[in-house]
């Protein structure tokens, strides 16, 4: 029976591991200043091996270089002794949904996924802060202690609330903060992406020259995808240039295994084919009077997306079509004969049929030609066909569109400038789109870690609606505090995360209440985290450091003020469980029991656990089974549960705390 080490990786241990499967002479054992032995690498027989590639001193490469890289590279790798605390009261639907909403700090909250997600997850969204010197950056520090650090800088006030301090021009460090900031929290995300997975960054002209130097170093230069331009509305008070852009760059994890068939839905179809469909009930196969009606609509739908697909207003029993042109240069040229006339159809000059003549001939059977005379024909192009389209690289919306429907939908203007949905529907559709021959429980996990109002959010439940994916997400932000001048803090928001949690509340009922009938089961929920110390307190994890006198004063190392249930999802953490998982409790031999997804994992942390209860939880023969350290009161007691365990199932993983 082993103890759960109950902190995030150890990144750097992992990394020896690797390097130690390629090169094991090069691992070797060295001293710390304690004089405790730990593994530790032979840089220079490492050099030796590499040495045909091998790169040193003062000799001229490509890099990219700034003050703080190397406390950013450790700051990746270091683990952090902190955990996930449930808030059920502030979730929606916490038994049954699969999106889960965490309050924390970022950099502590991707540590902490490592071991659950890695390799899970298939697109990040991320909107950063821009680094414009008005915005607020996370600050990290890798060397003061926290206290000391957080007392330093303002970290947080007198009240204990997180502050944030601007990052001005007139900071010698302006890029290399931002830089030391992006660099470690994109090394965590890379590993949490699936083979296929992608991550979209926003960024502005202040530092995406930067961005993408550390993206093509994090993500490898081959796997770059795109730089998408952002188009809003033009800012007439600009001095020299008026800025109406932003950037979208766009990276995969490994391109190679990214579907080269990435597409959208072409803008406006949805109100086309809705208007079509209500036109065929209402005219049945009068289709000259649906195409009349369908013509008319399209002319007082000026100035909106879909009066650029005017030209698809005929109906027939398929569908709306428009005729096109079935020739092309470069198409085939050949004598295409009438199938009732058995006469040549004239062919341009320069110019050849997009098919050959059995294709043709099967096209006249399925009703796909339109004969204008004995001597020229037209093909009909079908809107449900053609209604998606290649991404382009400019995608055009109006910035303030966002503000206004985030206005509308809290009733107050409560987040300055906020991501727009659409845009960010039309990112998932094409990176996630939805897929029906994968089984219904694979649900895609888009992750955003600098989550603002959750924008990425209700974009997802907004296109799970649409199209009846089951698409889930995971919010990460830091509860960065309301100016009290805001209209949000006078709202009653103490913190952006009471702002991102309750537009999802509203946005969540609002899209199931339009969508009760074609999905019924979407999933609006969330679970509410919270990043918190760790349960365990410090002797826990340095039982050797401790006085051999002040032992008794721990002979609980759990905290007091901490539930069963903050225990459950450390021990999900460790185990790298989802923490989506259902949960039921049940009581057996008057003791609460935890039983996760049927059989994946009991736990049990209750004082004192006679053997009755062991063998009751062995014979179900769970994967894993937890329980406290402190449950069994001599080391005999314990021998007998993994003896117990050993006989009743003995393929299940038997772990204390």
């Amino acid at each position: 029976m082993s103890t759960l080490t109950m902190h995030s990786p150890d990144l750097t241990a992992a990394n020896i591991d690797r390097l130690a499967a390629l090169f094991p002479n090069c691992v070797t054992e060295s001293a710390d200043d304690k004089g405790q032995l730990r593994r530790a690498v032979d840089f220079d027989l490492l050099r030796q091996e590499l040495s045909g590639a091998v790169v040193e001193g003062p000799v001229e490469r490509y890099t990219l270089n700034w003050p703080g890289k190397r406390e950013a590279i450790v700051a990746a790798n270091t683990p952090v002794n902190k955990t996930l605390r449930p808030c059920e009261a502030e979730s929606v639907d916490f038994d049954t949904t699969k999106n889960l909403y965490i309050e924390g700090d970022n950099l502590e909250v991707l540590k902490l996924l490592q071991e659950t997600y890695l390799g899970k997850v298939k697109m990040i969204y991320i909107d950063p802060p821009y680094n414009t010197g008005n915005d607020f950056i996370y600050f990290d520090h890798f060397t003061m202690g926290k206290e000391n650090y957080e007392l330093g800088i303002g970290y947080r006030d007198d009240d204990g609330n997180i502050q944030f301090r601007q990052n001005n021009e007139t900071n010698p460090r302006f890029h290399s903060d931002w830089l030391s900031m992006m660099y470690p929290r994109l090394k965590l995300a890379r590993d949490l992406l699936s083979d296929d997975g992608v991550i979209f960054i926003s960024i502005d002209d202040h530092e995406i020259t930067q961005l993408r130097k550390i993206c093509d170093e994090v993500f490898g230069e081959k796997n770059f995808i795109a730089t998408i331009v952002w188009e809003g509305a033009n800012k007439n008070d600009a001095q020299q240039i008026g800025i109406a852009h932003e950037y979208v760059l766009t990276f995969a994890r490994n391109k190679i295994l990214v579907s080269k068939d990435w597409h959208i839905k072409k803008e406006g179809t949805e109100p086309v084919l809705k208007e079509v469909a209500c036109l065929r009930d209402k005219f049945g196969t009068d289709y000259d009077s649906a195409s009349k009606h369908l013509a008319e609509w399209f002319k007082s739908m000026k100035a909106t997306p879909s009066f650029g697909l005017r030209r698809f207003h005929k109906i027939d029993a398929i569908g709306a079509y428009k005729e096109d042109d079935p020739t092309a240069p470069g198409g085939r040229r050949f004598n295409l004969i009438h199938p009732k006339l058995g006469t040549v159809i004239p062919l341009r000059a320069n110019r050849g049929w997009g098919f050959d003549q059995g294709t043709f001939n099967q096209m006249v059977k399925d009703n796909r030609i339109v004969f204008v005379s004995d001597t020229s024909i037209m093909v009909k192009r079908y809107l449900h066909e053609v209604d998606y389209i290649t991404p382009p690289s400019v995608m055009y919306q109006p910035a303030r569109s966002a503000s206004e429907r985030l206005e509308g939908l809290m009733d107050q203007d409560a987040f300055d400038y906020p991501k727009d949905e659409t845009i960010l529907m039309k990112l998932i559709e094409m990176s996630v789109p939805l897929n029906p021959s994968e089984p219904t429980a694979t649900s895609p996990i888009i992750l955003d870690f600098f989550s603002g109002s959750a924008t990425t959010a209700h974009a997802v439940m907004q296109l799970n609606a649409a199209d009846g994916g089951n698409r889930r997400f995971i919010m990460v932000q830091l509860p960065e505090a309301c100016d009290e001048k805001s209209e949000a803090f006078k709202a009653g928001y103490k913190n952006i995360c009471e702002i991102g949690k309750e537009r999802i509340r509203r946005a969540g009922r609002k899209i199931k209440e339009a969508n009760a009938t074609n999905a019924p089961n979407l999933d609006v929920g969330f679970r509410v985290f919270k990043v918190d110390s760790s349960n365990m307190k410090d002797v826990y994890y340095t039982p050797d450091a401790t006085e051999q006198s002040k032992l008794d004063l721990f002979a609980d190392a759990i905290k007091e003020d901490r539930t069963a249930e903050d225990l459950l999802f450390q021990v999900f953490l460790d185990c790298g469980l989802d923490l989506a998982l259902p949960i039921a409790k049940e009581m057996v031999e008057g003791r609460t029991v935890f039983v996760v997804d049927q059989n994946v994992l009991v736990a049990c942390f209750a004082a004192d656990i006679p053997e009755s209860l062991i063998r009751a939880l062995a014979k179900r023969q769970p994967l894993k089974a937890v329980f406290l350290d402190r449950s069994f009161a001599k080391d005999s007691t314990k021998l007998n549960v993994t003896q117990i365990f050993k006989q009743l199932s003995p393929g299940t993983e038997v772990k204390t705390l």
